[in-house]
């Protein structure tokens, strides 16, 4: 009959202090290695200072796969099994522990008769002793500890099945902080990554000192290397002295309203050379808003010359409007005095003087309706100084819709 754990199959002194010992081992395993296959290492190494463990493996249960895998796997007689496909249709002795959800020591007649029992095949070869002990995460049964022995048959004891549970129990805690810790970095690796491509910069500032940016920041701002900006104060992005404090003041302000602002403000490379630029900021510390941040940093130069050129049309439009406004306005009164100067030199063409000042208030008509002509043509304008400290539009500077 199968032994089965009791109040008198306790673990002596001895045992205890050795299994403390192994528990020790396995915590310090959980931060030194780096990853699953080196902490299952360490958890075979560590059991082998209480057990025999010359074979043994830790198993995991895929319920929906209907299949077991072993990620770590030592045996003397089936060094190759990776894994039970189809394991329901196996007398898997793994597969039995995780079922029952119970610690098992059983001897070889008993592994046959149980294959015997369920009119299906023992996987791997059959050992004197096997023991085996669940895994359990978070309430759930997700797999298996074992150890086996083909060369005595009285290798392990219901003490060994004790020793063993006792560990698996804190081993399963272990295995879900190591898969927590991997899962872990495995997310910072895959945010490292995309903030490494970003096409924007990104920086991390403690009390608006950096303490990390990314590639994108160099490319910004002309640096060579990360190093350049470690340590350095924030004030060296900035065009002037002024423009760092008076960001630091905006930036306070909105902090103390809410933990993430945008501001505008003209930046340095570091052949001085400036550029507008979009600060996204946000605070990663909300009680203390400006001890940690992180910034993001977008080039606007495109975005303001598309603005500025958005301006200039919109300006461009203005003066056409107003320039076609005044011609119209202005060209019925000059067909007036055209109409009435040819009136009066019909009247009195025998006056030479009236004749003469006839021609000159033509010749000036003829002058304005070319400026009325001219201004109807503009196509693009500049302006030019003019008494007042005035502008004026240049017309005879601008461009018309006649040149190529």
């Amino acid at each position: 009959m199968q032994p089965t754990l009791n109040d008198k199959n306790t673990v002596n002194i001895p045992d205890i202090h050795k299994t403390i010992g192994v528990m020790i081992e396995i915590a310090d395993a959980v931060n030194r290695t780096s990853d699953m296959t080196q902490f299952y290492k360490a958890i075979h190494n560590a059991l082998g200072g209480i057990l025999n463990v010359d074979n043994f493996f830790i198993a995991m249960h895929h319920p929906d796969q209907d299949r077991i895998t072993f990620p770590y796997y030592v045996d003397e007689k089936d060094a190759h099994i990776n894994s039970i496909e189809n394991v329901s249709g196996t007398a898997s002795l793994t597969a039995r522990v995780i079922g029952t959800g119970e610690p098992m020591m059983l001897s070889k007649q008993e592994m046959l008769d149980y294959s015997i029992q369920t009119g299906l095949p023992l996987v791997g070869t059959p050992s004197l002793t096997w023991l085996g002990v669940p895994l359990t995460v978070k309430g759930s049964v997700t797999g298996v500890i074992a150890v086996q022995n083909y060369a005595y048959e009285r290798m392990y004891d219901i003490t060994d099945l004790n020793i063993l549970n006792i560990v698996a129990r804190y081993i399963s805690l272990a295995v879900e902080r190591k898969e927590s810790d991997q899962a872990y970095r495995k997310q910072r690796k895959i945010l490292e990554k995309i903030l490494e491509t970003s096409p924007v910069g990104i920086a991390l500032l403690e009390n608006r000192v950096f303490k990390w940016v990314n590639p994108e920041m160099l490319t910004l701002f002309g640096y060579e290397k990360k190093e350049d900006f470690q340590d350095a104060n924030v004030s060296m992005i900035y065009d002037s002295r002024e423009n760092y404090i008076k960001a630091g003041e905006q930036i306070y302000s909105s902090f103390c309203v809410g933990g993430r602002i945008e501001i505008e403000a003209t930046l340095r490379r570091k052949d001085g050379s400036t550029f507008p630029a979009n600060i996204n900021i946000s605070s990663a510390n909300p009680s203390s808003p400006m001890s940690w941040i992180i910034a993001t940093f977008t080039d606007i130069s495109g975005r303001k010359q598309v603005e500025n050129e958005r301006m200039k049309n919109e300006k461009l439009q203005g003066v056409l409007e107003m320039a076609g406004a005044v011609c119209h306005e202005i060209n019925q009164p000059l067909q007036a005095i055209v109409g009435y100067s040819e009136l009066i030199m019909m009247d009195h063409g025998e006056d030479a003087q009236l004749v003469k000042d006839i021609n000159s208030i033509k010749k000036h008509v003829d002058r304005i309706v070319k400026i009325t002509q001219r201004l109807s043509s503009i196509t693009s304008y500049k302006t030019v100084d003019y008494p007042g400290n005035r502008k004026i539009v240049d017309i005879w500077g601008a461009s018309d819709g006649h040149k190529l």
